[in-house]
């Protein structure tokens, strides 16, 4: 009795597990990526909901050219020192003059310019308003004193047109874009589980079975009669 009652829940859960495995089986060999797809949107929208909010400060350099330089000329250079702004030179020079760690520098900076004004924006990013204000102002000091160093050269002076202001609110958060990310992440995954995932063989013959022959050879080896003997 005791034998019974131990081995029965195993052989319900075999039954149960057979069961689930044929369930499986009939799906589209597809599948993965669809759910994998699912399950990466709703991780990028639940990270988007627990990240802790993150502020941004911006600040201007502005290009002045020189006497007997051309005006149209300091478009150019500030698309130039717009890529230099978060440059290897320039941030280390910033982090030398403000004592701000240097991955932080690498990883809260951005520059953009305009293709009408020869300015350069660097906006910092970080997760108090104090500490983006302050990297975007160390880098705005830092590219202009880059600039100014090669002034004789290039014809033309950088001066800082604006300084970072700490921000009233945090960045808005994208959940939309987390979501997307997400979704496309788990579509990737999917599509690799999908290669990666072996093929199902075709059923096997039984044991002592035989596989019937096709009717033409059955006709041949006299096993059935022809149409027309059938007919006589």
């Amino acid at each position: 009795m005791h034998g019974i009652l131990h081995h029965a829940p195993t052989g319900r859960g075999r039954t149960a597990l057979r069961r689930l495995r044929a369930r499986v089986r009939r799906l589209p060999r597809w599948w993965p990526v669809p759910l994998c797809a699912l399950l990466g949107t709703a991780g990028g929208g639940a990270y988007q909901a627990v990240e802790p909010p993150r502020y941004a400060a911006t600040g201007r350099v502005v290009v002045v050219p020189g006497k007997g330089t051309d005006p149209a000329a300091a478009l150019g250079l500030a698309q130039s020192y717009g890529r230099l702004a978060t440059s290897g030179a320039v941030l280390t020079d910033a982090h030398r003059d403000s004592g701000l760690p240097l991955g932080a520098l690498r990883d809260g900076i951005r520059a953009a310019t305009s293709p009408d004004a020869p300015t350069i924006e660097v906006t910092g990013t970080a997760r108090t308003p104090a500490a983006a204000a302050g990297l975007a102002d160390a880098v705005t000091r830092s590219l202009a004193g880059t600039g100014n160093r090669t002034a004789l050269r290039t014809g033309a002076h950088l001066l800082v047109l604006a300084r970072a202001a700490a921000p009233d609110g945090p960045v808005p958060p994208s959940a939309p874009l987390s979501a997307a990310v997400g979704g496309a992440a788990g579509g990737l995954l999917g599509g690799l589980v999908l290669l990666v995932r072996p093929r199902e063989r075709p059923p096997a013959v039984r044991a002592g079975g035989s596989v019937p022959a096709p009717a033409h050879t059955a006709v041949e080896a006299g096993a059935v009669p022809a149409a027309e003997g059938a007919v006589r």
